[in-house]
């Protein structure tokens, strides 16, 4: 078959999904606006980002630029028709417009769309954090951010679905089409270094033995719950005073608002609530995949906090490597963790309760039995291979004839339930 992704970055959820179909003897491309990695066996093709679109109505700030992106998809798919490339298989992400004309120039081709979360005006991220502005024009506006979503549902022949809470936020007429596959975790890769070290910029050596905190998150903002963690830092650094906690994560912003004014971003912003002691909170940025590791290695307690939303990889990456994880009480990550098993749960909003169980958590001699439950439980419901097998199972469906395509997908479906 010829098979063709899409996602404006390279390669997203795909890593190891598409070099798997190629191994398969597909016909593999990749259409992006930006290539972050290459892929085995996987031909990468670029679109042009859409200009940006004059300011219109407010409701229609994600609207406007989907559509732009899934003409300028359009664009590209015609053009690699007319030079030879039809596909047969489209697999594309929703969330930012992409597959919205998929149907409409290749109307041959199956279309399997990557539904990685619906917008809920309330009950989910709008409305959860007190701190955050919430009215009326938000809840319209957030329904609005659905529109492109459904259009893709629409159009597409079966979509997936990372997590059973992240199907649970679409609505519920277009669960038959959906199945939950996560993206799976390399488990040979995520595996413990005894020898890791890992050296902070004001020189401090951080290596095994030591009582490190950890915090991960792509941007470093309200959505993950820095404030929460930030506000715990001084009561557990009073707590155990040998510890070191290590942030890490970008200035920018994934989700929600920006920080309010003078503010450049929301770790600068919390620093002026609560001074943070260089020679005991450092602060890394980004880090590249192996030093992200060797990281993880050294966590005697890591932290991960969230709205109710999209559940990020890192969590489940601690849990393989080990890390003692210390989370926030939502939705999204009860469906994983079960409290005082395989790691221990916090509400969301009090960082002395925070501040207590990382403490705890240094101090005590659980760690081992929950770090054991923790890698058990990514073993048994996270690997890489049950993914592919998955994947696999649903691309034969969908590219077989549209009768058995139908009658695979909804068993699939209730399976997953």
């Amino acid at each position: 078959m010829k098979i063709l992704f899409v996602h404006q970055n390279m390669p997203a959820q795909f890593k190891h999904l598409a070099p798997a179909l190629a191994e398969d003897g597909h016909q593999v491309r990749f259409l992006t606006q930006t290539v972050r990695a290459a892929l085995p066996g996987v031909e990468s093709e670029i679109y042009a980002a859409p200009p940006k679109s004059p300011p219109g109505h407010p409701y229609l700030g994600l609207l406007e630029p989907a559509v732009r992106n899934g003409q300028q998809v359009a664009r590209a798919l015609q053009a690699m028709q007319r030079k030879g490339f039809a596909p047969d298989l489209v697999i594309a992400h929703s969330g930012w417009g992409e597959p919205l004309f998929v149907k409409d120039v290749a109307p041959r081709a199956r279309l399997i769309v990557y539904a990685e979360y619906f917008y809920q005006p309330r009950g989910a991220d709008i409305g959860f954090d007190p701190e955050e502005p919430f009215s009326i024009d938000m809840v319209c506006r957030t329904r609005l951010k659905n529109a492109h979503l459904l259009a893709a549902l629409e159009a597409c022949d079966a979509a997936v679905t990372p997590t059973r809470w992240q199907r649970d936020s679409h609505p519920r007429p277009y669960w038959p089409k959906l199945r939950q596959i996560h993206e799976g975790l390399d488990l040979g890769r995520l595996v413990r270094r005894p020898e890791a070290s890992l050296r902070t910029p004001n020189g401090t050596l951080l290596q095994r033995g030591m009582p490190i905190v950890t915090y991960v998150a792509r941007n470093l903002e309200p959505y993950r719950g820095l404030r929460t963690m930030v506000r715990a830092i001084p009561a557990i650094l009073a707590a155990a005073p040998e510890a070191h906690i290590v942030l890490v994560g970008g200035r920018g912003t994934s989700y929600g608002r920006r920080p309010p004014s003078p503010h450049p971003d929301w770790l600068s912003a919390m620093q002026a609530e609560v001074p943070l002691d260089p020679a005991r909170v450092h602060c890394l940025g980004y880090l590249d995949y192996e030093r992200y590791l060797d990281l993880l290695s050294l966590s005697r307690a890591h932290v991960y906090l969230t709205y109710p939303f999209v559940l990020s990889w890192s969590m489940l990456e601690a849990m393989a490597m080990g890390a003692p994880l210390v989370a926030s009480d939502t939705a999204p990550v009860r469906e994983v963790i079960q409290h005082g098993w395989n790691g221990l749960l916090t509400d969301f909003f009090d960082p002395d309760a925070l501040a207590r169980t990382v403490a705890g958590l240094l101090s005590g001699r659980m760690a081992a039995s929950l770090t054991a439950r923790a890698r058990a439980t990514v073993e048994r419901q996270y690997p890489v291979e049950r993914s592919l097998a998955e994947w696999r199972g649903l691309v034969a469906a969908v590219a077989g004839t549209e009768g058995a395509a139908r009658r695979a997908l909804p068993r699939r479906a209730a399976a997953a339930r």
